[in-house]
């Protein structure tokens, strides 16, 4: 019973929020966004980010870090970012991005943010 409350729990605390931005989604330029982005947290653990089928403002990702499971969702990319799972997506400047995500510790429940870096390889 206690995995299914821990399941339950988890689910809530990724789904996404909605938007505070009054900002309307814009077709992007699907060549700034395609591509296979690469980088590590300062944990040492690697990351991936997948972007396939950029479409006016839709994309598909596939998200993976380190041995966890694969992430797959279809985005919106709004003001350069996009949100998948627990992770953002930022787009910096061509070929590079900024990665934002939220880890939380199984023991004490404790939330931390990692930032890191990808680039587009």
């Amino acid at each position: 019973m206690a995995d299914i409350l821990s399941i339950l729990s988890n689910s809530y605390k990724t789904a996404p929020t909605a938007s505070s931005s009054n900002v309307k989604y814009v077709p992007v330029d699907s060549t700034l966004y395609t591509g296979t982005w690469k980088g590590t947290y300062s944990t040492g653990e690697k990351f991936s980010f997948s972007i396939s089928d950029v479409q006016g403002f839709r994309a598909k990702v596939k998200y993976q870090s380190g041995t966890g499971p694969v992430q797959y969702q279809d985005v919106l990319i709004k003001e350069n970012s996009f949100r998948i799972g627990d992770s953002k997506f930022l787009l910096k400047k061509i070929g590079h991005a900024q990665i934002k995500t939220v880890v939380t510790n199984p023991a004490t429940g404790a939330n931390v943010l990692n930032t890191a870096y990808a680039d587009l390889v």
